[in-house]
């Protein structure tokens, strides 16, 4: 457990040094999302231990028996893995955040299995934004048919866009692809009339091109854990 807690002093320094390196003043705008997927709780007890409160997960099964596992914690829980749309009720039960909703009936599943009492869900629209057959996610040009309908969705909180993009080696490379998520953003809230806040972009990889550009939460895993149990 001690190389978790070096990798996240590690991965933290990194976030610290990327805000120094650019032009950005507001570092307590960024959120660390450590990605625990296939590690086992004990791995998110000593992380939780040290300060760290947000995890993401993506296998819907796993994380219920985390999330049961760790209930009366301030944890802050991350649905960040494909949606089915027979998953939908135990992602809107028990998630205080969703990155990846992809389709307008994802999201409208979302709404509809919110329960009540609860507050509204934090999502993220997800945009294929290298426009990669492969990948799941609104195209930067499909997202203008279906936002506004999202937009109005109750018992969800439109927080902001996530997007995956292609794989660069290339600082300035990933810096662009970064950079068109962003200006999207921005294009959206004045041509909706929204408030968006929320990027949710980068990875081990290149999380300083990502905040750089103006990342908001940083999705950090095999940097963070190691290896994944299988």
């Amino acid at each position: 457990m001690s190389n978790t807690l070096n990798q996240l002093d590690h991965i933290n320094h990194r976030i610290k040094q990327a805000f120094k390196d650019s032009d950005r003043t507001d570092a307590d705008k960024v959120t660390l999302l450590a990605v625990s997927k296939r590690h086992p709780v004990e791995k998110i007890l000593t992380l939780y231990q040290q300060g760290q409160r947000d995890f993401g997960e993506s296998y819907i099964q796993e994380a219920v028996q985390k999330i049961q596992q760790t209930a009366g914690l301030d944890i802050v829980w991350h649905f960040i893995g494909p949606i089915q749309s027979n998953k939908t009720r135990d992602i809107a039960e028990n998630f205080q955040w969703v990155h990846s909703v992809d389709r307008l009936k994802i999201a409208r599943r979302l709404s509809e299995q919110r329960p009540a009492q609860l507050p509204d869900l934090n999502i993220c629209l997800q945009i294929n934004i290298s426009e990669e057959p492969q990948k799941s996610g609104f195209s930067p040009t499909e997202i203008f048919k279906h936002l506004e309908n999202i937009a109005d969705l109750p018992h969800l909180k439109l927080r902001g866009l996530m997007a995956i993009p292609r794989m660069a080696t290339e600082y300035e490379q990933q810096r662009l692809a970064f950079r068109q998520l962003k200006e999207l953003m921005q294009t959206l809230n004045e041509q909706f009339k929204l408030n968006m806040d929320t990027l949710s972009m980068g990875m081990s990889g290149d999380l300083e091109a990502a905040i750089a550009e103006g990342a908001t939460i940083v999705r950090i895993g095999t940097a963070l854990f190691g290896a994944r149990e299988y």
